[in-house]
């Protein structure tokens, strides 16, 4: 995996986000958030405002969106919390950019079970279209990143980029859809695999087969 680093605090940072403030519609949704947990326990809140703060500054950027210092200490200032604290969740979890990023973020999964089905050819194809793992593109659209394992092991190998899953790839395929992102077109999310609707068998599942055209009890049955 890439090294994560902080983008360093600097004046040209400040004078951009030093005067961060949700949105009207956001700071509705940071009360609710906040509301969930218990009196005293507001800290618990904070991985949903990293989440909707980096959605914000995405939404400003037209990027993914990521986490500049003074938009962590906005954050850990509505939830009376040390700045330490709060970066060391962004710096911890991944699903937060704690610097900036392109229009679309390729995570490619590199571990077993992907790279056993072809991650090195994803990979290698990302590297065909300008990207560098830990970097973004000259034209500002793709940052790529390898990671860690995503849960989609029975539809190996995939991606996530941004919100959105692509399984089933092929080299072919990644080309395809990193295409259609450039040009502004929405390509198919999921499997990739023609016939296949989520991570079932091949040609169909062959037990519970009751179950592809409708919710099924088999409890009576057992």
């Amino acid at each position: 995996m890439a090294d994560r680093h902080p983008e360093p605090d600097s004046p040209a940072l400040r004078a951009r986000w030093g005067n961060f403030a949700w949105t009207p519609e956001n700071a509705t949704k940071a009360k609710e958030i906040i509301a969930r947990y218990p009196a005293g326990r507001q800290r618990s809140a904070v991985m949903p405002l990293l989440d909707l703060a980096q959605r914000q500054v995405g939404a400003e950027e037209n990027t993914q969106g990521w986490l500049p210092l003074p938009v962590m200490e906005y954050v850990a200032a509505q939830l009376d919390m040390p700045i330490i604290r709060v970066l060391e969740v962004a710096t911890f979890y991944t699903m937060y950019n704690i610097a900036p990023i392109g229009r679309f973020h390729v995570q490619v999964c590199g571990t077993t079970p992907c790279m056993l089905r072809g991650s090195d050819d994803i990979l290698a194809s990302c590297k065909a279209k300008g990207m560098k793992k830990g970097h973004t593109t000259a034209d500002g659209l793709f940052t790529l990143t390898e990671v860690e394992c995503m849960g989609n092991c029975s539809s190996a190998p995939m991606v996530q980029i941004n919100d959105d899953n692509y399984e089933d790839l092929t080299a072919e395929r990644i080309e395809h859809i990193l295409d259609e992102l450039a040009a502004g077109r929405q390509p198919k999310t999921g499997t990739q695999e023609p016939g296949r609707h989520t991570v079932e068998p091949v040609g169909g599942p062959t037990s519970l087969t009751a179950m592809v055209s409708e919710n099924h009890d088999y409890r009576g049955e057992w």
